[in-house]
């Protein structure tokens, strides 16, 4: 019984947030059109480790890395493809140790920049 009473409380506390989010009519916003309106974008944050180049892909665009723990991130150190531009390859060897830096985007890590 006192789990359905929270359970009814808690719904009913969702409902009456979003009835206050929703547009009111009648709202006056005179004075605001001279103000920005922008959507602040949020960019995806750069991690920087270093690491081994185990395997490169010119194919797919990536790089396989052996690299060592990630506290950025919260990552352990393991091996794994990152998604690469031809550019960023330039110079680069299979055996290469290398300091990179790379951002999470969509579940895909993207190399920012790579040196050895």
């Amino acid at each position: 019984m006192k789990m359905t009473l929270i359970a009814v409380a808690s719904t009913l506390a969702t409902l009456s947030f979003s009835a206050l989010a929703e547009d009111m009519p009648g709202m006056k916003m005179d004075g605001m059109e001279g103000m920005k309106m922008e959507q602040e974008t949020k960019q995806a944050p750069v991690a920087s480790a270093e690491g081994t180049i185990k395997a490169i892909d010119p194919a797919k665009h990536t790089v396989t890395l052996a690299h060592g723990a990630v506290p950025a991130v919260q990552w352990p150190p393991m091996t794994m493809a990152f998604a690469v531009t031809q550019d960023q390859l330039k110079g680069l060897s299979v055996g290469d140790h290398v300091s990179f830096s790379f951002k999470l985007e969509g579940g895909r890590a993207t190399i920012v920049s790579i040196k050895k």
